[in-house]
């Protein structure tokens, strides 16, 4: 441990962002680095706990905790204090393919879990874990490193979200042809089109693309499998499959009006805008001079908001059904548990600087929408109360808290339901009673032999980070079924 007294002497400082001003003029990045010495200083908070809370993804009491790809936090973060930056890059790549995403992208989890944090502000983990895996590209340390041989095994995977390229990626180190099958036009599923530019440049995508098929992975795009390219074939060609196709069946909102013009799913804005991005070319759905209403309060919502702020939309408001979370963790939520308070993210402080105050309503449920020639021209909502009935809290209406909110743009950021069905059905897999494909963690196989699935496609919704660490095992699993045996950690 390099500095013992770190934690006592040193003040938690998230790294920097950019003024809000600027970056809504542009779709850069808006989270920058530290420099190397507070980086540094940063690491040395880090306690090294005798038992360490925050490199182990656990669930507990139904909450997350700690971090699910399992990163040797403590380890990092005193090779970072001593500069030893190298070596740090080392640790972090033994447990994740990608730490450029999680260090962006993450919610961290590990930091809600860091013991330190029962007593002061948690350590910085994210932003140590990014600053080292930007540096390890920087220096030039992050290479191709193709296998010296192959294993005779072909195996597809179909998608190239983060679990298909984390599985196609360990699958490729134990020398398997791996065949990465993405039905759009680039490789990256929402890591590419969910996520918006600002938060994960797409150029830090394609260079992870890029240098995965430079060790021999082969990526096949604008193909859908059991669409475009027949099932019977994909058994045919391939010793083994690994299905990582994520959860994109959208949750809907059936309230009178739906069928109105303006009412969009969050991801057809979001993807459509990326697209227009990396084309030079104007989005089909425009929040430019628009009044928008964003329903759904997770990040997706969020990221709706933050993207209406850039096209320079009129006004935006963010319902969320659930009441406003406290300030500081409530006794039901205790540490280790990921904290479930009030947080201020990149989209509400964006828009508390352009409009002056927070876009969110919470307790409040739509219940119709109001248009005008064909057109959304509004919804009527209302505040809900939330009410324990049968073991279970259930929203109930607020009598007489009827109001109507001007909007010409509606946003569903409702999360998803699970996969959908053409190719579980085209494969004859088994469902779970929530409709994602039956296939056990720690095997992941499915009803059919030699067919595995992961990520959310298995689990259903869930963070980047545990699709990477269903991607890893999936992989494990898939080279036991190929070889007797797996290597792979």
């Amino acid at each position: 441990m390099g500095k013992p007294t770190g934690f006592l002497e040193i003040d938690r400082q998230l790294p920097p962002d950019r003024p809000v001003k600027e970056r809504l003029g542009d779709w850069e990045e808006f989270h920058l680095h530290h420099p190397e010495e507070q980086c540094r200083e940063q690491g040395a908070r880090c306690m090294e706990c005798g038992t360490p809370f925050c490199h182990t993804g656990l669930t507990i009491a139904g909450a997350a905790s700690g971090c699910p790809v399992y990163n040797l936090i403590p380890e990092w973060n005193d090779l970072v204090y001593r500069g030893l930056w190298r070596q740090a890059l080392a640790r972090l790549q033994q447990t994740n393919n990608f730490p450029e995403f999680t260090g962006r992208v993450c919610p961290a989890p590990c930091e809600g879990a860091c013991v330190l944090g029962i007593i002061a502000p948690p350590v910085t983990i994210k932003g140590i874990e990014q600053a080292i895996a930007d540096r390890g590209f920087a220096e030039g340390w992050i290479v191709p490193r193709p296998p010296s041989g192959r294993s005779g095994k072909r195996v597809a995977v179909v998608g190239s979200g983060p679990a298909g390229l984390a599985c196609a990626a360990q699958l490729n180190k134990a020398w398997h042809e791996v065949t990465v099958f993405e039905r759009a036009d680039r490789v990256g599923g929402l890591l590419m089109y969910g996520i918006p530019n600002m938060k994960l440049d797409k150029s830090v995508v394609q260079r992870r693309s890029d240098l995965l098929a430079a060790e021999g992975v082969r990526f096949v795009t604008g193909v859908e499998v059991g669409r475009t390219y027949p099932v019977a074939r994909l058994r045919d060609e391939f010793d083994a499959v690994v299905l990582c196709c994520g959860a994109t069946e959208a949750r809907e909102l059936p309230i009178p009006g739906r069928d109105l013009a303006g009412i969009h799913l969050a991801m057809d804005f979001l993807s459509g805008n990326t697209r227009a991005l990396l084309a030079g070319t104007v989005p089909a759905i425009s929040a430019r001079d628009r009044d928008v209403v964003v329903i759904g309060g997770g990040d997706t919502g969020t990221d709706c908001v933050g993207t209406a702020l850039r096209h320079g939309c009129r006004s935006v408001v963010q319902l969320e059904i659930l009441p406003r979370p406290p300030l500081e963790r409530s006794p039901d939520n205790p540490w280790p548990q990921w904290p479930k308070i009030l947080r201020v993210d990149y989209g509400q402080e964006e828009a508390r600087e352009r409009f002056g105050a927070d876009p969110r309503l919470f307790s409040v449920s739509a219940e119709t929408f109001l248009g005008r020639d064909g057109a959304v021209r509004g919804l009527r909502l209302h505040e809900v109360t939330w009410q324990l009935e049968a073991g279970r809290l259930l929203p109930r209406k607020v009598v007489g808290s009827e109001r109507e909110l001007a909007a010409d743009l509606v946003l569903l950021a409702l999360g998803f339901t699970g996969p959908e069905g053409l190719l579980p059905d085209a494969l004859e897999l088994t469902r779970d009673p929530r409709g994602n494909v039956q296939a056990d963690y720690g095997r992941f196989a499915t009803n059919r032999p030699g067919i595995f699935a992961a990520g959310d496609m298995r689990r259903g919704q869930s963070l980047v980070v545990w699709a990477i660490n269903e991607g890893r095992a999936a992989a494990r699993e898939c080279d036991r079924y190929l070889m007797g045996d797996s290597d792979l950690p």
